[in-house]
């Protein structure tokens, strides 16, 4: 037998050995297993997810976020995609505070665009905005984010400017 075939031979027993160990064992059989709720990317597009809450001050919702960090996931944002769920956002940070502009190109649903100022209170909220629009909605300042929802959710569920939001 080779070097090769040995090592090979001892790396498999070794896995083994580690397999049938009592705390492995132990750790898989107490690890919950992963669903879509409990899910730390998301399984279209691949955005890691955090916990996103807004503070009415009468109630706190929390939204499961799609985190669009880069240049290129902000630009494509919830484009092409034909369902968000009742809880579920995407949230664009903000690098250096600014004012911001969105549209919806080629987004087939209606969305609630959220614009979040420098001290995480909501700005202003583009409410139901029109599927596949080439018009921009825009902040009425500097933002630290912006926080995209599914259409007609803000108004459900009492969501307006002065409210915080924090992630």
């Amino acid at each position: 037998m080779g070097r090769r075939s040995t090592r090979l031979i001892a790396g498999l027993l070794g896995a083994a050995l580690a397999a049938c160990s009592p705390q492995a064992g132990a750790d898989r059989a107490t690890a919950p297993t992963e669903d879509a709720s409990e899910a730390t990317t998301h399984p279209v597009s691949g955005l890691e997810i955090i916990p996103v809450t807004v503070d009415t001050g009468e109630a706190r919702h929390v939204f499961r976020a799609e985190v669009a960090a880069s240049r290129e996931e902000q630009a494509r944002g919830l484009m092409f995609r034909t369902e968000l769920g009742p809880d579920e956002a995407m949230i664009f940070p903000s690098e250096t505070p600014t004012a911001r502009s969105f549209y919806m190109k080629n987004t087939p649903i209606p969305l609630d665009i959220i614009f979040i100022g420098v001290d995480g209170r909501i700005l202003n909220i583009a409410a139901m905005t029109e599927p596949y629009s080439l018009e921009s909605v825009y902040s009425v300042g500097s933002t630290s984010g912006v926080l995209e929802i599914a259409g007609g959710r803000a108004e459900e569920l009492g969501i307006e400017p002065g409210d915080l939001v924090s992630w």
